[in-house]
């Protein structure tokens, strides 16, 4: 079979080889017995492997003894995982390429595989292993129904087309390691400016217990205004319509609370982000005096978590008619804010951390409109302030969008070469 890969330059033939062919192989035991906090190897399990096919160190740690003294593993070795943790084969046949010797032991259901290297890559082998495709064959080969697996010797003569020279081997394990790169690099820019975004709301906001916040713009030396929850606003009234009973194309928006928990952020543009919308347009007629307006916020009064609460401020309507959905809590404001505000400071933990003492139920969370009432709005009373708060989240928000949607066009990049060189 010939494999063609214009980035690579290669056009050879590629060869037939079992899983087995790659490398020696060993199977795990049973090394619970010798788990000790203070030891000195980390033990390689099931929590050890991540759909990211980097190592999650669990903080489990065994020391040398008889029974782990050859299950040690030594640099370039490969870990693979013969079970998963549910029925959708997110974890089975995944692989881990060890970075150092002697410090990384191996538990039950983990195959170590010590790579002959004198045909083969490490780094080659753990990209071809770790592609969906490949992967896919273990998947079907597996036994279970709420917890798959699969056994050595039911998958050690599975067959694979790979590249017999390693130089194009090497070709093709230094692409994915360069993407593997990039991907990291992005992930670590995006989690600190998630980090800061999270600081930045806990710090910018004053809550009942401060009278300046500890991070705010000096050019404002304005006082802020404490008010309960219902002087500030308005209820307005809501639909119990369900998933089933709405689209995605139509022309009465419908902000249903499991979007604002999941999709929405904490401004909600109409113009940009993805909607739902009512199936019969009717119904709209029966809640045409609680059309959402612009500056609107959408409070989710369920959850599973603590989440509850979590809310959207509208934002971008002209002419089209918005209602606020199953499960929300429609608010409009007495007084005038700035656009954006009310969405990031009922987000923060200042106003949020409010809500907590007041959720209901147990295996799903609640709170009562005559509950949040009897909560404060904190805000500055000029305006100007207000919207400088609005547009630096804001701003940062744009940033994050951005770094998160560079990390998944690497990733699906990666993903389609691996599906285009692998087969």
């Amino acid at each position: 079979m010939y494999i063609i890969s214009q980035y690579i330059f290669f056009i050879d033939d590629w060869e037939q080889r079992k899983l087995e062919d790659f490398g020696k192989s060993t199977g795990g035991t049973s090394i619970e017995s010798e788990f000790d906090e203070l030891g000195k190897y980390k033990v390689i399990s099931i929590g050890s492997y991540s759909e990211t096919n980097q190592y999650t160190d669990q903080g489990i740690r065994a020391n040398k003894t008889k029974k782990t003294e050859n299950r040690i593993l030594n640099k370039n070795n490969l870990t693979m995982i013969l079970n998963d943790k549910t029925a959708s084969g997110n974890i089975i046949g995944r692989v881990l390429l060890i970075d150092s010797d002697n410090s990384y032991i191996f538990n039950q259901r983990t195959e170590r595989i010590e790579v002959y290297e004198n045909e083969y890559l490490p780094e080659f082998l753990y990209q071809f292993l770790n592609a969906d495709n490949i992967r896919g064959k273990i998947i079907c080969a597996s036994q279970g129904n709420t917890q798959i697996y699969v056994n050595w010797t039911s998958i050690r003569e599975l067959t694979y087309e790979i590249p017999v020279l390693k130089d194009e081997q090497r070709k093709i394990a230094d692409l994915f390691n360069q993407l593997d790169n990039l991907i990291a690099f992005h992930q670590r820019k995006l989690n600190k400016l998630k980090i800061l975004k999270k600081t930045y709301l806990s710090e910018m906001f004053l809550d009942e217990r401060k009278r300046i916040p500890k991070r705010h713009f000096s050019s404002f030396i304005y006082a802020w205004e404490q008010r309960k929850f219902i002087n500030v606003f308005d209820y307005l009234q809501n639909n119990s319509l369900s998933r089933s009973e709405l689209t995605n194309k139509g022309s009465v928006i419908n902000v249903h609370y499991g979007d604002v928990l999941i999709k929405y952020g904490e401004v909600l543009n109409v113009n940009k982000d993805e909607l739902t919308y009512i199936l019969d347009d009717s119904l709209a007629k029966k809640y045409q005096v609680s059309y959402l307006k612009n500056g609107d916020v959408i409070i989710a009064d369920a959850a599973e978590d603590n989440t509850v609460g979590k809310c959207s401020e509208i934002t971008g309507l002209n002419e089209q008619i918005a209602l606020s959905g199953l499960h929300t809590i429609p608010c409009r404001s007495k007084i005038e804010f700035a656009k954006g505000y009310l969405g990031y400071y009922m987000n923060s933990d200042s106003f949020h951390n409010q809500l907590l003492p007041l959720l209901q139920g147990t295996k799903v969370s609640s709170i009562s409109k005559s509950s949040i009432k009897e909560t404060e709005i904190i805000y500055p009373k000029n305006l100007k302030e207000q919207e400088v708060i609005g547009e630096y989240l804001s701003n940062l928000n744009h940033l994050i969008a951005l770094h998160q949607r560079k990390l998944e066009k690497l990733k699906n990049l990666k993903k389609a070469y691996l599906n285009e060189l692998f087969v």
